[in-house]
């Protein structure tokens, strides 16, 4: 019997595979490279518009995803890179608003690897001297960059004065490259401070704070820290807001569409990167505008009438976040808590990429969840085998069970639930999880 492929790549997936071949996602920390190709394609990242440069562990998506809200709705074009993508590679690049086009992306893929005469140079490099090219020809009124992995050495560091800077909370993650102490971690994410250059920060670690102070100090950056230059905080009652408060005033604000306490802090750091910055105008409706209607997805979010979910019983409820380190769970597990829900009734899917510290993700869900289903992350090599996770995860106490595929472990979970008692299921563990999960679903990021 033939087997007919009714999906037939585009051309763009086909030019992303060829450069995937050409370019490994390795991790190879250095400027050098991207510095040289930035050279030969005439320094676009030179003449762009104002930048603002954010890094940390956790957070840094969902702080440019707020912060990008509010100067739409205040009318400004605003240029985006991010990573990783969601479903489409084009989610890393954002043009004035609008996701970059499939024709123009291929155009700029064939300039920039024609620029770099067959050179060694990584993915993320590449990736990044695209976005700048496209930013380089595309008027905006502003650029927001986001780290990819670390802040010293990563591609997007080549910028030399960006309008502000912010670091989101940093935690540990990605070891292998950062180092093992928190120290060395907020050494590389201190990294893109710039000389005179404001810096919003985030609450942190002491050990954290006072690297990045220093680093502050050495480089004349003013340092606006989180329960010092600025703070936010809910106001609860019968309509609960978000109070943001500085050296300016205060704001009594709607909370962000975006679900869990640490977008408030999320919030308030995005505020404060637009109130201490002084080449753009926001006004406080802007701000109400931006906070209400922001999207970010696979934060907390809530999968509603899709067909995976469908078989569940009435009540149910699916959320989807694309979490990864210890830091993050902690974050998670405190919403999930808050739906006061018995631990029998709910559940975690995981599925997790190899280099993550497996163990201190999945410990926090242990006085919580009745079991963690166990998936395979389709597509990528480095995801953790099934069995391995279910076994990580019963030794931290969380019961592990195996799934085909997160389908698989919502109907195994659909079994043994029933009318009355509907479950919570919290898909986890990584966003290349989170991006197959809405891609089955068929909702695409824009």
């Amino acid at each position: 019997m033939q087997i007919i492929n009714l999906h037939q790549p585009s051309e763009l997936e086909l030019k992303l595979e060829e450069m995937l071949e050409h370019h490994p996602k390795k991790m190879d920390l250095t400027l050098g490279r991207i510095k040289r190709l930035l050279k030969i394609l005439g320094n676009p990242e030179k003449n762009l518009p104002p930048i603002i440069h954010v890094a940390g562990t956790n957070g840094k998506g969902s702080v440019v995803a707020i912060t990008r809200a509010i100067l739409e709705a205040g009318g400004y074009r605003v240029h985006v890179l991010t990573s990783p993508h969601l479903v489409r590679f084009n989610e890393r690049i954002r043009l004035a608003g609008t996701l970059i086009e499939d024709d123009y992306l291929i155009k700029l893929i064939k300039v920039c690897e024609k620029a770099n005469r067959d050179e060694n140079i990584t993915y993320f490099e590449m990736v990044t001297a695209i976005a700048f090219l496209a930013f380089n020809n595309n008027p905006a009124d502003v650029c927001i960059l986001e780290v990819g992995l670390g802040g010293l050495l990563d591609a997007t560091n080549v910028i030399e004065n960006p309008m502000i800077t912010a670091i989101t909370s940093i935690g540990i993650d990605h070891q292998n490259f950062l180092g093992e102490k928190i120290e060395d971690i907020a050494k590389e994410k201190a990294g893109i401070i710039k000389k005179e250059i404001p810096l919003v920060l985030a609450e942190q670690s002491a050990e954290v704070y006072d690297v990045i102070s220093e680093k502050a100090t050495l480089n004349d950056a003013p340092l606006l820290k989180f329960g010092e230059n600025w703070t936010t905080r809910l106001l609860l009652g019968n309509n609960i807001k978000l109070l943001y408060e500085d050296k300016m005033g205060k704001l009594l604000l709607p909370t962000p569409s975006l679900v869990g306490a640490h977008q408030v802090a999320n919030a308030g750091q995005a505020i404060a990167i637009l109130r201490h910055q002084e080449k753009l105008s926001i006004n406080e409706a802007s701000i109400k505008t931006g906070l209400e209607c922001v999207k970010w997805p696979a934060r907390l979010q809530l999968l509603g009438d899709c067909k995976m979910a469908s078989i569940l019983p009435k009540g149910s409820i699916v959320l989807l976040d694309g979490g990864h380190n210890p830091s993050a769970a902690i974050k998670l597990k405190a919403f999930c808590a808050g739906l006061n829900h018995p631990k029998e009734t709910f559940y975690l899917i995981a599925g997790m990429m190899e280099g993550k510290d497996l163990e201190g993700f999945l410990k926090p869900f242990s006085s919580l969840a009745k079991a963690c289903y166990s998936v395979s992350i389709k597509g990528q090599n480095a995801s953790v085998s099934p069995s391995k996770l279910a076994v990580i995860a019963s030794e931290v106490g969380l019961p592990g069970r195996i799934a085909k595929d997160v389908p698989s472990a919502i109907k195994a979970i659909s079994a043994e639930s029933h009318e009355g008692r509907p479950p919570v299921i919290l898909i986890t563990g990584s966003l290349y999880l989170a991006g197959e999960v809405l891609k089955e679903i068929g909702e695409f990021p824009t």
